[in-house]
């Protein structure tokens, strides 16, 4: 593959933004090697920065990133092709050219669709799922009603808008208890990371539970706990040019009843940053970079499940992949119940923690053949895009002779 201007998009606006910069530095370690990286950095508040400097792990532990970036963004017309630089008094204006984007951005505003349409408007070709795959993927919502509609088992849930809770929440508590026996988790439609999730045991526990939710989405989805059942995960990596493939199953270990944000990110990081902090400063260190984020999670690989299971989550992870229409690699969590050999899908993530790395290598696919394959199916996506018609011209304003619309 030619030498590639590959920019990587992390940060955001989004709760989940420390684990969106892991999971860019992670990607840019790789990349670097046989690309140019750009570096492309959003911050809380949704400013666009640009810097090699931004390429260190360090900038965003001193928190200096306005130091060594200045403003940039990508314009979302065609033509442009790239990332520009406004400049400023002391500084010329300037683009920097760009043959594909990585999105690393998790969550809203990056994940949801949002960012991938800015890339389409503006023509650029980009790593993952469209638009349509992406904010399907994002909602939980809207998600679940594409995976039954592929006849694909689903936890048993009730959706809450928060608008209807507000108003009347006595008669909104009565709906999901008509509809749910306790325990039920209580989670965001548009959040992930564990952010904003809630366990109920009662009446009094959903209330709260469902209060805290509010605060992050007006549409809240309340599930039933799966009591007795283990959480697997499998990976899928596909899309133009490349068949879908599943990865290798895997259960993540949790200390709590549920998966926390510090289970998934946290655990084991603190104590590994202590012995590599010099490491952690150096551009380029994959093993640096690999130490933190959804690769630092305690974790059984393969799951500790049958042939049988295995096959059917497996399965259901690669139909789940389609019935959305993603694109790249993402993680498909379920559910699975041992003794009755059940198995339901729980969600899909289209950027994944880490891009799922970790589910590829022990199958022999290294993270640099990962990276390289995303690349691939990115471009080849892109291609078959530009081969589309969007638009042709009808006649119809030189044919009215001025007349009005509808006349």
């Amino acid at each position: 593959m030619d030498r590639l201007a590959v920019g990587v998009i992390f940060g955001g606006r989004s709760v989940e933004h420390d684990v969106s910069i892991v999971t860019a530095h992670q990607v840019m370690a790789v990349l670097a090697a046989l690309h140019h990286v750009v570096p492309i950095y959003v911050t809380r508040e949704g400013r666009w920065l640009h810097s090699e400097a931004l390429n260190d792990l360090g900038v965003y532990r001193r928190r200096t990133w306005d130091e060594v970036a200045g403003e940039a963004f990508i314009p979302p017309s065609t033509g442009r092709g790239g990332l520009y630089l406004p400049g400023g008094r002391l500084k010329r204006a300037r683009s920097v050219p760009l043959d594909v984007v990585f999105p690393a951005i998790h969550g809203t505003f990056g994940e949801d669709g949002t960012l991938q349409g800015l890339l389409e408007l503006a023509g650029i070709p980009y790593v993952g799922s469209g638009v349509p795959g992406s904010a399907a993927g994002m909602d939980k919502v809207i998600m679940k009603a594409a995976f039954q509609a592929a006849g694909l088992p689903v936890v048993p849930h009730v959706m809450v808008e928060a608008e209807r809770l507000e108003a009347d929440a006595g008669r909104t508590l009565d709906e999901v208890e008509s509809s749910l026996a306790y325990p039920v988790f209580v989670k965001p439609a548009r959040l992930g990371s564990s952010v904003g999730i809630g366990r109920a045991e009662d009446r009094t526990g959903l209330a709260r539970a469902l209060d805290v939710a509010c605060r992050y989405d007006r549409r809240i989805l309340v599930e039933r706990s799966m009591e007795g059942c283990i959480e697997v995960n499998c990976a899928v990596l596909g899309g133009a040019g490349v068949e879908p493939r599943p990865s290798l199953c895997e259960q993540p270990v949790p200390w709590e009843q549920f998966l926390t944000f510090s289970d998934k990110y946290l655990r084991g990081g603190k104590q590994q940053a202590s012995k590599s902090s010099g490491m952690a400063s150096e551009r380029g260190s994959i093993q640096a970079s690999k130490s933190s984020g959804m690769a630092s999670q305690e974790r059984r690989l393969p799951a500790p499940i049958s042939d049988r299971l295995t096959k059917t989550v497996q399965d259901n992870a690669m139909a789940a992949f389609r019935a959305v229409d993603a694109s790249g690699v993402a993680r498909i969590d379920a559910f699975v119940d041992e003794e009755a050999e059940q198995s339901w899908v729980m969600e899909i993530n289209t950027v994944p923690g880490s891009f799922a790395f970790y589910l590829w290598e022990p199958a022999g696919v290294s993270f640099e053949e990962l990276v390289g394959t995303l690349v691939d199916i990115a471009l080849e996506t892109h291609r078959r895009r530009e081969g589309l018609l969007f638009s042709f011209e009808s006649g119809m304003l030189e044919a009215s002779g001025g007349a009005k619309a509808g006349a």
